[in-house]
This record gives C-alpha cells, sequence and structure tokens, in this order.
C-alpha cells in the first residue's frame, strides 16, 4: 500500500512552531540581549564559527585551523560540525551581517531552534497529534530547561545535534511503516547524518537508543524482522553519510587527554532523584554534583519541562493508568529508560549524564500529547497541574528547597494553573480550548527563563568587539600564552571590565586570525595539549609554563623548535621568559606583558643541523624559498645540497596524524618531534616543489564512504520520484 501525503496542510503549523520559537528567543533577547553569550560560546563555539567562516571566504575547508595548536584539529573536535553542510551555511550565512557578538551566538541558537521546533511538530503530526498539540509538544522539545539553558547558551554542539533528534525519530517511525513505499528507507538517512556532524556525542548514544527502541517495538508489532530492515539501512545511509565526521573523533580521540580524566567526572552533574519535583516548579533546590564534584544547591532549571507535560503524565497514572498500558506503553518504557540515565553515572568517554535530559523532556512531550490527544480530559490534567503546584509549593516550604528564585515564580505557576482550570470550565464549546495547553507551556516556561537565570551558574566574560583586531599582536608571530585559571580570574564576576586583548584566552585567538599554542579543547587531541598539560579551557599548567620559560625558551630552546617567537604573561603570573638577551619587552597592559623574541619573526618550515629527538645524527642546511601555507597543508621550493647528509625540515604546526609529503612523484615520511609538530627527512640533492598535505586515513576512507551513501540515496530519490509520481512521498 503506497500513502500520499500532501505537506502543505502541515506547512502552516510548522511555520507557526518555529516561529513561535523565534519569538520566544526574541523575548528573552528583549529581557537579557546577552542570554545565548556565555562560557563556552564565548571561549570557544563563536571564535572557531568565526575562524570556519573565514576559511570558506579564503577558498578553504576548515578542518585544520591554523590560530590554535591545541584546538588546531576542527574536524577532530567533533563539537563544531565541521562536516555539517547546515552548520557550515548557517555560519556563512550568519558571519555576512554585522552582528556583534552576542547577536551572533543568537542567530545561530535562534536558527537551530526554529528547525528544532518545526521537527518535533512534524513527529507530533505524523503520529496523529492535533495542530495545537503538536505545536506543544514543538514548544517543550524546543524550549525545555536543558536546551535553552545549556544548549542554545553554552553547549552548542549539543544544540547542533540535537535538532535533528526529532526528524530523525519521524523518518525512523516512516521507514519502519510497512503500508508506505520500498523506498521509505531514504527517510532517516539525511536527518541521521545531520544529527551526527552536528558535533554531539550524546546525541549520537540518544538516537542508538532511539533506534533501538523503535526496531523492539516494531518487532514485537509484527513478528517480522523485515520490519526494521528499511529504518536500518536508513540510518546505515545517514552514518555512512557522516563518515568523516565520526571517523576523525574516533581517530583523534586515541592517544588524548581525553582518554585521561578523572573518574571523578562520571558522577558529576547527575540528575538527583530528589530534584524531580522540579519538573512541576522549577524553583525546586537541592544539591547537585557540580563540575568541581561539590554538592552544591541547585535549582532544577533544567528539568523546565512547562508544568503541562508533567501534570498530564502525572494526570494519567492517577485516573487513567490503564491508558498508560493501552496507548503509550512504549513511549513510557522509553521516558523511564532515559529518566534512568539521566540520574546514573556515566562511564567510558562521556561525562555529566544530565545531559540526556533534552531527549527526556521530547519522549515527556510525546507521552503528554498522546494522552492529551486520545482519553485524558484536559479538566482533569488542569486539576491535577492546580494540585500538584500547591503541593510542591507547600514542600518546598517545608523541606527548605525554596532556593533563591520560589516566589514569584511560585505564585506565578498557581496563577498559571488556575487560569488553565478555568478556561476548562468556561471555554468548554470554544476552539481556544484545545490550545490551552500550548499557551500554559508557553507562559510558564516564559515565566521560568524570566524568573531564573538561564546560565546555571556558568562563567560569563566580558569579550569586546576589538578581539577582532590583532593588536597589541602580531599575526606573524606564534605566541604561548600562560595565564591564570580564567574562570576564576577574568569571568564578570571577578572581573567586569573588556578582557582578552591581550591574553587571548581559550580560543578567543581565533577572532583576529592570531596564531596561538593556546586553545579550547574538550578532546586535546593535539601533542602540545598533553606535553603542556593544557586544560580545557586553553590555560597551561603552571609548572610547566614556568619550565618553559626558563628552560627552554632560549635560542636552541623547544620553544624555538617549535616555532614560538611570541610570549604573553598575564599579571597574575610574573614570569619573564629566560634568557632576557634573546627577549624584550614590546608591550605592557594592564592584563599582562607581552615579549618577542630578538629579530624577525620566525619561519613556518626551517632547516636545522640536529634535533634532540635524534641525538646521534646530524644533518645538512637545506635553503627554503617560496613559502605558501594554508590550512590544510604547506608547500616550499626546497634545495638540499649534494653528499651523504640529509636536512631535516620542521614545520610550525602542530601534528596529527595523517600528514603526506612529496616533490614531484617521489613520497616522504612525515614523523613527529615528541607528538608536537610535523618533522621530515629530505635526502641529499633533493630538489623541487616540497608539497605537504593533511591527508589522513579518517578522511579518505570516511569521504569515500559518504559518496558512496550519498549516491546510494541520490539514486534512491531519483528512483522513489519516478515510482511514485511527482508531488508524492516514499
Amino acid at each position: 500500500m503506497k500513502i500520499r501525503v500532501n505537506l502543505w496542510p502541515n506547512l502552516t503549523g510548522a511555520l507557526s512552531a518555529g516561529l513561535l520559537a523565534v519569538a520566544f528567543c526574541l523575548i528573552l533577547l528583549r529581557h537579557d540581549p546577552l542570554v545565548f553569550w556565555n562560557d563556552d560560546y564565548e571561549l570557544s563555539v563563536l571564535p572557531v564559527f568565526a575562524d570556519m567562516a573565514r576559511g570558506w571566504s579564503e577558498g578553504h575547508w576548515p578542518i585544520l585551523s591554523p590560530y590554535s595548536w591545541v584546538c588546531g584539529n576542527l574536524a577532530g573536535e567533533f563539537q563544531y560540525g565541521t562536516f555539517s553542510m547546515f552548520v557550515n551555511a548557517v555560519i556563512i550565512l550568519v558571519w555576512k551581517f554585522p552582528f556583534t557578538f552576542p547577536q551572533q551566538a543568537a542567530a545561530v541558537s535562534i536558527t537551530h531552534l526554529f528547525l528544532l521546533a518545526i521537527g518535533a511538530f512534524l513527529l507530533g503530526r505524523d503520529r496523529g497529534f492535533s495542530v495545537a498539540l503538536s505545536i506543544f509538544a514543538a514548544m517543550i522539545a524546543s524550549l525545555n530547561g536543558w536546551i535553552i539553558c545549556w544548549g542554545a547558551t553554552d553547549w552548542f554542539g549539543a544544540l547542533g545535534a540535537f535538532t535533528w533528534l526529532p526528524w530523525a525519530w519521524w523518518g525512523g517511525e516512516r521507514a519502519v511503516d510497512s503500508r508506505r513505499t520500498k523506498w521509505r528507507f531514504l527517510w532517516p538517512a539525511p536527518f541521521v547524518y545531520l544529527l551526527v556532524t552536528g558535533g554531539f556525542p550524546y546525541t549520537v548514544l540518544m538516537l542508538l537508543l532511539l533506534v533501538a527502541w523503535l526496531s523492539t517495538k516494531s518487532l514485537v508489532q509484527t513478528r517480522n524482522i523485515c520490519s526494521v530492515l528499511p529504518m536500518l539501512i536508513g540510518v546505515a545511509l545517514g552514518f555512512g553519510l557522516s563518515a568523516p565526521a565520526w571517523l576523525a573523533l574516533l581517530d583523534l580521540v586515541q592517544g588524548s587527554a581525553r582518554e585521561l580524566q578523572s573518574a571523578a567526572a562520571h558522577w558529576q552533574w547527575r540528575v538527583p532523584p530528589a530534584a524531580l519535583p522540579g519538573l512541576i516548579l522549577p524553583s525546586w533546590t537541592v544539591n547537585w554534583t557540580d563540575f568541581s564534584s561539590r554538592n552544591l544547591p541547585h535549582s532544577a532549571a533544567e528539568l523546565a519541562c512547562g508544568l503541562v507535560a508533567a501534570s498530564a503524565l502525572v494526570a494519567t497514572l492517577i485516573w487513567r493508568p490503564r491508558l498508560i498500558v493501552s496507548r503509550i506503553k512504549w513511549e513510557v518504557i522509553l521516558l523511564l529508560i532515559v529518566l534512568l540515565l539521566c540520574i546514573t553515572p556515566t562511564s567510558g568517554l562521556f561525562r555529566w549524564s544530565f545531559r540526556w535530559l533534552p531527549f527526556f523532556h521530547l519522549v515527556l512531550a510525546i507521552c503528554a500529547a498522546e494522552v492529551l490527544q486520545t482519553a485524558l480530559p484536559s479538566t482533569i490534567a488542569a486539576v491535577t497541574a492546580l494540585a500538584l503546584v500547591i503541593l510542591t509549593g507547600i514542600a518546598l516550604l517545608i523541606l527548605h528547597t525554596a532556593g533563591a528564585y520560589a516566589f514569584p515564580l511560585t505564585w506565578i505557576f498557581v496563577g498559571l494553573a488556575a487560569v488553565w482550570l478555568c478556561s476548562e470550565l468556561l471555554l468548554r464549546n470554544s476552539e481556544f480550548r484545545r490550545w490551552l495547553p500550548t499557551a500554559i507551556t508557553f507562559f510558564a516556561l516564559l515565566a521560568t527563563y524570566l524568573c531564573i537565570p538561564t546560565n546555571c551558574g556558568v562563567p560569563r566574560y566580558n569579550f569586546s568587539q576589538e578581539l577582532l583586531e590583532p593588536a597589541p599582536l602580531d599575526p606573524q608571530r606564534l605566541y604561548l600564552s600562560v595565564y591564570p585559571w580564567a574562570e576564576l580570574t577574568y569571568a564578570v564576576i571577578n572581573q567586569p571590565r573588556p578582557v582578552g586583548q591581550t591574553l587571548r584566552p581559550g580560543s578567543t585567538s581565533m577572532w583576529a586570525g592570531l596564531r596561538f599554542i593556546n586553545g579550547y579543547s574538550p578532546v586535546r587531541a593535539a601533542g602540545v595539549a598533553r606535553e603542556f598539560a593544557t586544560s580545557i579551557h586553553g590555560e597551561i599548567n603552571p609548572d610547566v609554563g614556568s619550565r618553559l620559560l626558563y628552560h627552554q625558551a632560549a635560542r636552541d630552546g623547544e620553544l624555538a623548535l617549535m616555532g614560538v617567537d611570541g610570549v604573553v604573561v598575564a599579571r597574575e603570573v610574573s614570569i619573564t621568559p629566560q634568557p632576557s638577551s634573546e627577549w624584550e619587552l614590546v608591550v605592557s597592559t594592564e592584563e599582562g606583558n607581552v615579549f618577542h623574541r630578538s629579530g624577525a619573526p620566525l619561519s613556518r618550515v626551517r632547516s636545522v643541523t640536529s634535533i634532540d629527538s635524534r641525538p646521534n645524527k646530524q644533518f645538512v642546511l637545506a635553503t627554503i624559498s617560496q613559502i605558501n601555507e594554508t590550512r590544510n597543508f604547506v608547500n616550499a621550493d626546497i634545495d638540499v645540497p649534494a653528499g651523504d647528509r640529509p636536512a631535516l625540515l620542521t614545520f610550525s604546526r602542530p601534528y596529527f596524524r595523517g600528514y603526506k609529503a612529496r616533490i614531484g612523484d617521489q613520497k616522504f615520511a612525515v614523523t613527529s618531534y615528541r607528538g608536537l609538530f610535523p618533522i621530515l627527512e629530505v635526502p641529499a640533492g633533493t630538489h623541487g616543489r616540497l608539497m605537504v598535505a593533511y591527508k589522513p586515513a579518517w578522511l579518505l576512507w570516511g569521504g569515500g564512504l559518504a559518496a558512496v551513501s550519498g549516491l546510494i540515496v541520490l539514486l534512491g530519490v531519483i528512483a522513489a520520484w519516478l515510482y511514485s509520481g511527482r508531488g508524492s512521498c516514499p
């Protein structure tokens, strides 16, 4: 049986859901213009996006960045969506406008929230929900507490990936629907690709759990293993399309500092069971384990879901328990599994299990819409909501869990629940009644974020637009910046004036195109990140910094081998690079001192006669000219004198496995100096144009797999169009 689908009746509703999410965000922006501008968005995400936009404008694919060694491999960092066509398109478009930093962050996040709401709406419509309840589900999926307080305002990769989870769910359910054509396997593929390349490993886990759940549900209901094959083929094609992204992550994480994270991190930021009343009143405050493994009072803003969804599910458990068994038993099972994952510690490379919360909110929205659509009178849900708010309000007074934001939020929620109940009683025959759950959800979420800060206590930095200018630093030099823990020293709470112009913490050097060793990196795949014991936020270990500046800053030291010819030292550190004859103080600001190595900036490709990693070998000096360096390759004319000694070339860029070198048809092996930077041995008498390019195996194999998968999808779409006829869907 073939289903013909006309998308036009749903177009207005989908756009309405997306625009409602946009309007919600604009209200938040009016309330706080910096609402989308926090922590990682400042130190990491936006500077990298600026660099990606620069790369595309220069005609180069931004796989690598020349402006940070620690965060030099943008593809391997995964969170920046390097291989997502959508993320890159949004970046290119947003950077065409003269926005300020906070406005750029808002534009990127709101665009994704718009698409997230539309995807959740379409998922609801395909499950038979009314337009009103589909928008209701869309509001919870796109504006829930975790998405607003973390994904959209701090960890963009989480939003960039989760945007496509409702779409992947929508495509997966269509793929297992046997009433559709044999081409239904195409539905999940593009959304799985966009989800994986969006840049958040946790969302990939959510996708795998969703696929397992859909497969189990279909197998139990149909008793036919073939029922799940179209979906599994579509998901496999999606992973094939996104192969370069996940292969890059798997390759770069091997041997990275990420593998060495403390086991204590797995116990941080779990959802404590005592916080679950926050589903009703987000001001509910109990102890959560923070990033430093401290148990501190924390409001349940991440659990905000707009009051209606949680109340509807509780009402169903009390008044219509059989409805759960008959209608939503599978969804409730999924909801409980995800809730359990939110509560339990993580393992392996993953941490902070509260990151499952956006999936929990999405499933909760589907469950609530299902019961409100079928057999639960909305009046019962309204009565339950009012009772739950009152009881939770009494409990927070008795148990001392009110926190700092209980009032006036509690009174607002009581008022909203009362308005909902009164409206249900007075508007029994009104068309507006079906929109009441959506309206109450919208205003409950809005009241939550107007009463509770959305950044959940993460730091905010006063980075000004002047960071787009390189002054007082030199773009031709490579800098090492030594500064204390940025979060404790330079956050607005400690330093309200503009900061970073001299020190360039995190990856902020990318804004002005300045070359720094430092950079923000959760993976820390570069050898320099391990060697210098850099933190995620880009600070190097203080003891390592002292050793480097006191003992490795001479002309024959490690810093010179790397090509470091500039040092920035924060006022709080008080270190001067030695020997003093090698360095000169060129700038002194309120933030710190800038030192330059005497003489002209060091060349980015150099020939050396000896190196301590090969103590028993001497090399001849090669003549190097016409150096052309871009993000992903270096070219130079090389002339090695004839004789019995080869030349050894060093490249002032971070080393990653996958560099290839050749002169004409002759290939050479690119190795590294202690994993820090590439080195290349060139035989005596060699001359010609040297080409060194970054072509790792993961990129070649991943690109091939993506091309094959893309060809299959393209041929499938053409075949489906020819088979089904114009205007119908597989």
